[in-house]
């Protein structure tokens, strides 16, 4: 074996089948030696969807995304995906091709320090040494998925990776954070929540990631009757049709006016593996400290949000812990009436807009549809809307808010789970920073579905210049027909333009065996105090 090899037969044993990036000649043989380990590697069109179709396979799968990129400009290219990991907390292994130490001593072309710029959005940036492949694998994948996951960055030099290496010996990545200790600690928190009266539980990102704790989050709350809030990401955790589920909260002002007022009233907030960097400014301290109790996967260095009683653990342990006999809760209905509220905020109350196409396509999508969602004022809108029935079934950039990330994201999950119906959803701006993914679409046979709202406009941004007092500058643009660019590249395109088409489009296009972008034509500011 050469050391590439002793990487992809890591990668292998932890379950990688895909690796998405674009080759140059530093990278040849880690993809070759990817290729021999059977691990497929996907071409795109550029490093930085390379990432998010890897994060898309990483949700459909449960292995470590993998994304290769070549030296300068490729692993340049992959930053932005690179930093939306470390915010967004997906186990992304990114390998680059490295010149040489000693030719770098005379050679500068396409030559800079990978591991100074990444280092600073990566859980690590390890340049592989001759002869500790296996070494630099296994600390990898074991940075990669241990407590909160990340990427982490293997710089492989040209020669380390052709030459030959010793049978590699692999260990298996490090297990999830213990139950609390038993102790007067853990005794208070017990006592707070057997006498509360109100008690909400707010669940986020540390709960979907580890494995079990989805179930422990429904099997508690079904239990004691304590109604759940998540974060975007974190929809689905409960059914969101499910009736104690308070659905996903985080960027809109309309859905916090409802429930942060419920959030005060609380006698005890269970934080169940909750992280905030998916949260707006206004959910700065959100609750009384005394009376909540935190189980989460890293340490509160943010300060975002406080708690009296707070474990670095198992989110599925912590609630085990926690647990007691169970009693009526909430006894006013008031949880209940703000579950209410909410459906009614955000239920459509106009003939057309984009409200009213989220509805009928919600209506017309399976159980188990995943969609995925770009930034913008539409990702707002759908996260309040969308009813996920499952964990990972809402996929989007809540850390860094990147765009460009809907297109990808749909295609590698797609690409890694094809019998899952999968919609993408975009703005006409988002769609157009990332056209030329389309083709990896046509080319990889991933019938995805694209839904693309055209309003000509950065809306959002659009929205806070008019909310500032500020001219409109820099937000409009000319309509591009997106229908037919899926023609020209193979797929299928469908314009919508008024109620009753938006559905039948969807059920259409899940039946097609190639992608289909379903355009949805809405006025400008259609998205005015909808969220």
């Amino acid at each position: 074996m050469n050391a590439a090899d002793v990487i992809a037969a890591r990668l292998h044993a932890a379950g990688v089948r895909m690796a998405f990036g674009i080759p140059g000649g530093e990278v040849l043989t880690m993809v070759d030696a990817l290729e021999r380990a059977g691990i497929r590697f996907v071409l795109v069109k550029h490093e930085n969807a390379a990432g998010f179709m890897a994060e898309g396979a990483w949700h459909a799968t449960g292995a470590p995304g993998v994304l290769v990129a070549t030296v300068g400009p490729g692993i340049a290219n992959a930053f932005n995906v690179v930093a939306n990991a470390e915010q967004d907390r997906v186990p992304l292994i990114v390998i680059s091709g490295m010149v040489d130490p000693a030719e770098a001593l005379t050679y500068t072309h396409q030559v800079f320090d990978h591991g100074a710029v990444f280092r600073e959005v990566c859980k690590a940036s390890i340049q592989v040494p001759a002869g500790a492949a296996d070494v630099a694998a296994d600390k990898a994948v074991a940075l990669a998925l241990s407590g909160r996951p990340g990427p982490v960055h293997l710089d492989l030099p040209i020669a380390v990776a052709a030459a030959d290496h010793a049978a590699p010996r692999f260990r298996q990545a490090p297990a999830l954070p213990s139950a609390p200790a038993a102790g007067p600690a853990l005794d208070e928190a017990r006592a707070l929540f057997a006498q509360a009266e109100r008690p909400v539980m707010v669940a986020g990102l540390d709960a979907v990631n580890e494995p079990g704790a989805a179930a422990a989050v429904r099997t508690f709350v079904e239990k004691h009757g304590v109604p759940l809030a998540t974060t975007y990401k974190a929809k689905g955790i409960l059914p969101e049709d499910h009736p104690l589920c308070l659905g996903g909260h985080g960027l809109s002002p309309k859905s916090d006016r409802l429930l942060m007022p419920l959030l005060a009233e609380a006698d005890c907030v269970i934080a169940a593996g909750y992280d905030p960097i998916e949260m707006r400014v206004g959910w700065r301290d959100p609750w009384d400290p005394a009376v909540c109790i935190e189980f989460a996967h890293a340490p509160n260095d943010h300060d975002m949000h406080h708690a009296a009683h707070s474990w670095v653990c198992s989110v599925a342990a912590g609630l085990e812990a926690l647990d007691g006999e169970a009693r009526p809760r909430w006894p006013d209905g008031r949880a209940a009436d703000v579950r209410a509220a909410l459906a009614e905020a955000f239920a459509p109350a106009r003939d057309w807009g984009p409200e009213v196409a989220i509805a009928e396509l919600l209506a017309a999508a399976p159980d188990e549809t995943v969609i995925t969602i770009d930034s913008g004022a539409h990702r707002i809108l759908l996260s309040q809307m969308w009813q996920a029935k499952g964990p990972r079934q809402v996929l989007q950039s809540t850390g860094l808010c990147t765009m460009g990330c809907a297109l990808p994201l749909a295609g590698g999950y797609k690409h890694a789970s094809p019998e899952t119906p999968v919609i993408g959803f975009m703005g006409d701006a988002g769609i157009e920073m990332i056209l030329g993914e389309l083709s990896t679409l046509r080319d990889q046979r991933i019938a995805a579905v694209l839904v693309v709202f055209v309003d000509q406009s950065l809306s959002l941004i659009e929205l806070k210049q008019r909310g500032m007092g500020q001219q409109n500058a820099g937000v409009d643009f000319e309509r591009t027909d997106f229908a037919s660019l899926a023609r020209v590249y193979g797929g299928t395109g469908v314009t919508v333009t008024g109620p009753g088409e938006a559905g039948p489009a969807l059920s259409a296009a899940l039946a097609r065996d190639t992608f289909t972008l379903i355009a949805v034509e809405i006025p400008r500011r259609a998205y005015d105090g909808l969220f």
